[in-house]
């Protein structure tokens, strides 16, 4: 089992920068692939962004490549997406997931945390 919470969204203009954290629960982090996922408001949630359980291997979206990274940090149990020049359309909820084997499909994560919201301004 695995508890997912997220930090680090909030209010920024476009062009910002934000990082969002994901701090996990568990002692078998470093086992689970992880993830970020986005829902704006009346669009289906997608996928943004995936690292393996090393970290050694990550998958993007082709709408965040260049911009966002996503990294995470074993012994802290947690995750991190950087978001650089934040265009309004990156408004969504953003959400963390985990499972033993994920990918870039909704489906293949078992645990997911409760989202944080990131509004970019025009």
């Amino acid at each position: 089992q695995v508890q997912l919470v997220e930090a680090g969204g909030g209010l920024v203009q476009a062009g910002g920068s934000l990082r969002l954290s994901c701090a996990a629960s568990g002692r078998t982090f470093n086992n689970y692939d992880m993830a970020w996922f986005r829902q704006a408001p009346g669009k289906e949630r997608e996928f943004v962004a995936a690292i393996s359980s090393s970290g050694a291997r990550t998958n993007y979206v082709d709408s965040v490549k260049g911009r966002f990274t996503i990294s995470r940090d074993n012994a802290k149990n947690t995750v991190y997406l950087q978001m650089n020049s934040l265009k309004p359309e990156d408004t969504a909820v953003y959400y963390c997931a985990a499972d033993w084997a994920g990918g870039n499909l909704i489906r293949q994560y078992a645990y997911w945390g409760q989202g944080t919201q990131v509004t970019v301004s025009a």
